[in-house]
């Protein structure tokens, strides 16, 4: 069975738009050891990921993708010129990880975070509980599927 998360990503850094021009995306620099710990051991192939604008006006669920690479290092942490470099992360010790995405389908009404804090089914959702900043969480079945269906999905080619 297939579980589902939401990933969040600032849209000046990436955007949804730059996941469809690339087909499949390494999600790589995430440095907060709850969010990695799910990037290693519980994100797998097949899941499905709802992408989120954040630090952007509004903030919102802009799309789906899917994983299409389990958990493994981040290469990007051994390289002191990527923009976040841990130079304790090694090949031998690998302290990073990260998945590869490729998006699915794209709303033709983003789900904002608004919308998502005035839908009381959406209440529990660890998107709109305080202190919940984590920029990979998961998302129940239940959760997902009142998202796209708000989002209006429409399949990419």
């Amino acid at each position: 069975m297939p579980r589902y998360w939401l990933f969040k990503s600032e849209p000046t850094a990436y955007s949804f738009d730059d996941l469809v021009s690339d087909g499949v995306a390494e999600w790589d620099g995430v440095r907060n050891f709850q969010a990695r710990n799910l990037l290693r051991d519980e994100i797998k192939e097949g899941d499905g990921v709802l992408f989120y604008h954040s630090s952007a006006k509004p903030m919102a669920v802009i799309g789906t993708a899917v994983v299409v690479r389990d958990g493994y290092p981040d290469a990007t942490a051994a390289d002191p010129n990527s923009l976040h470099p841990d130079l304790k992360h090694t090949a031998e010790n690998p302290i990073w990880y990260m998945v590869d995405i490729s998006a699915r389908e794209r709303f033709s009404q983003p789900v904002t975070l608004a919308t998502v804090k005035d839908t009381p089914t959406l209440a529990g959702m660890m998107l709109v509980r305080r202190g919940a900043r984590l920029s990979v969480q998961p998302v129940t079945e239940e959760e997902w599927g009142i998202i796209r269906e708000m989002g209006g999905p429409e399949p990419l080619n």
